[in-house]
Parts: structure tokens; C-alpha cells; sequence
């Protein structure tokens, strides 16, 4: 059991939010696709009226909370990432890109296990396609925290929001970033956590822990979070992002297919900047070797080593 106090689970954390909510308002319920999680069990055992598992069945889960919210319910549905963004992709679509167009529906779907967070499961549980494939849809929400103090913080965002979410979490224990940065505005959407000079390094999740220490260790280097991949302020992104000639951006998540980057480029290219861009993902294959997250990132060139190479050789 992890006793420092700055390590934790995002999904444990958002469930303690949620459970304290839930003894206030009688509007909130929790489903779940058969996933469980430490912080669940009480809340399950005190609001079992309001907990709802609909078993493996993610294109059910959504369906459900979808019925709720047009009821004017605040419906947080939890699954694994890949599954409930995947196997329920028409669902989503359907019952809540679409719906909230007409009316408002405050469906919170929490995927655990983003990017490569499910390391030795294997690529049937990796999750490098979401970001684009939630980005995609029109009235969806997509937050991609670093640490647990954002998912904790992005609660009473979510809460009052009545718009379809998702919420990308890491499915480890994550150590704290945000433990000095006071109000975020998330509707702003990203935070300058390094202030550089002349080559940025812009990251999103889980990989913002690696692009933290290579500014740290790369003196000049600067570095913005992006928590927020769909809505997003751009205008006052690109603001930031104006002063540096070179942008690095780091993502667990296929490259040059709808991700981050593609998010990036397009706020470059809509301001018609000379900025250069380099681009480190996940390239077009899916991740079949076996082993720890750092060999998985050693791999794909994503380690703490290859982060700090490119940014030596892209900026000069």
C-alpha cells in the first residue's frame, strides 16, 4: 500500500469527490461496467440506489446514463478506457454527441487506463486512439489530466457542465504536479508549468511527468500542459506558444491521426506561424511487446533519455 500522500490514483481521488456529492444531492448517480476500484466500495455500500453495475457492457452503460440525464440526472459512468470509448463508440455518438445538441445531458464518462498506463495487458488494452476518436465528436468534452489534484479540481467543473465529458485517467498511481499552482481555469484549457525561451515542450496525461523532468534537466525549455484536448482555448494557446521557435509534442497516443499534435498543428497553422513542430508518440502500429510502461516507452522513443535527444537535436 503507497504511503506517501502526494501518490495517488486520479480514479480514486474522483470517486471521493463524487461519493461526497452524492450525500448532497440526490440527482447523482454512479454506473459502472463491472470495474471496481478501493474508493468504490463504500460508496456503493452508502448510496447502493444510486450505484448501478451493468456488467461488461459498455454500449448498455452509456445508454443508461444517457436515459438518466435526459431525466436531469448528473450520471458518472466508469469503465476501462479502451472499452468504453471503442465498444460503445456508436452509443456515444447516439445517445450523447448527438442528443446534447438538442438538450442538455451531463454524462461524465470516466476511462481508466489511457495511453499505455495498462502496460503488460497487452494492446487489447492499451488506449492510443482516443484522444482523436472523442475529440472528433461535436459537443463532447475531453479531459486529459496529468496528476489526480486536476481530476480532483475538474469535479465541480464537471458537476456544473452539463455537457457529455470524458474523462482520460492513468491507471496507476500518478505523484503530484499541481500542488502548488492556484485556480485553473479549465476553460482555458492548458497551463504553462515551465517558462522557456526558445523550444517548448507541449503534453497532455501522463506524459507531462516526463516532459517535466526533461525541462528540468534541459535548462531553457519550456512547458505547457494541455488538460483540456477538447474544448480549448486556441487563441490564448497559441499566445503562449508565439514566444518559442521550436514546439515538441509528447502524448501517449498515436501520432498524425487526430491526437495532440494534430491538435497543435492546427492552432500553428491557423496563425499561419513559422514555428517548427516535432511530433512524439505512438507511430502506426499497435504495441505488442511485453514489459514495464518505461520499456514500452523506451520502445516507441518516448523514454526520459530519447525526450531529452530530441529536444537537443530539434532545437539547435
Amino acid at each position: 500500500m503507497n504511503s506517501d500522500p502526494t501518490i495517488k490514483t486520479m480514479r480514486d481521488v474522483l470517486i471521493e469527490a463524487i461519493y461526497k456529492k452524492m450525500a448532497l444531492d440526490e440527482r447523482v448517480f454512479f454506473l459502472s461496467a463491472d470495474f471496481g476500484a478501493p474508493a468504490l466500495d463504500k460508496l456503493r455500500k452508502d448510496f447502493g440506489d444510486r450505484f448501478i453495475n451493468v456488467g461488461i457492457a459498455e454500449q448498455n452503460l452509456v445508454n443508461i446514463a444517457t436515459g438518466l440525464a435526459l431525466e436531469d440526472c448528473i450520471v458518472y459512468a466508469y469503465a476501462i478506457a479502451p472499452f468504453l470509448t471503442m465498444r460503445a463508440y456508436e452509443q456515444i455518438r447516439l445517445s450523447l454527441s448527438i442528443s446534447a445538441q438538442v438538450k442538455p445531458v451531463n454524462v461524465n464518462l470516466i476511462g481508466v487506463g489511457g495511453g499505455l498506463s495498462y502496460d503488460v495487458a497487452g494492446p487489447t488494452h492499451h488506449c492510443l486512439e482516443d484522444i482523436s476518436l472523442m475529440r472528433l465528436l461535436p459537443n463532447m468534452t475531453v479531459f486529459s489530466p496529468s496528476d489526480w489534484k486536476l481530476a480532483e479540481n475538474f469535479f465541480d467543473y464537471s458537476f456544473d457542465k452539463k455537457t457529455p465529458k470524458y474523462f482520460r485517467l492513468d491507471g496507476k498511481p500518478v505523484s503530484l504536479i499541481y500542488d502548488k499552482v492556484g485556480d485553473l481555469d479549465f476553460e482555458k484549457g492548458f497551463y504553462e508549468l515551465v517558462n522557456g525561451d526558445r523550444t517548448c515542450l507541449v503534453s497532455t496525461g501522463y506524459l507531462t511527468h516526463r516532459a517535466l523532468k526533461a525541462a528540468k534537466e534541459t535548462p531553457g525549455v519550456g512547458l505547457i500542459d494541455v488538460f483540456m484536448l477538447k474544448p480549448l482555448d486556441e487563441k490564448r494557446l497559441f499566445e503562449t506558444l508565439k514566444k518559442y521557435a521550436n514546439v515538441i509534442t509528447l502524448e501517449e497516443a498515436f501520432v498524425n491521426n487526430g491526437g495532440l499534435d494534430c491538435l497543435i498543428s492546427k492552432i500553428l497553422s491557423d496563425n499561419q506561424s513559422g514555428i517548427k513542430l516535432k511530433r512524439m508518440g505512438v507511430n502506426d502500429k499497435h504495441v505488442f511487446e511485453l514489459g514495464s510502461r518505461n520499456y514500452l516507452h523506451m520502445l516507441n522513443n518516448l523514454d526520459d533519455e530519447s525526450i531529452i535527444k530530441t529536444i537537443k537535436e530539434f532545437s539547435f
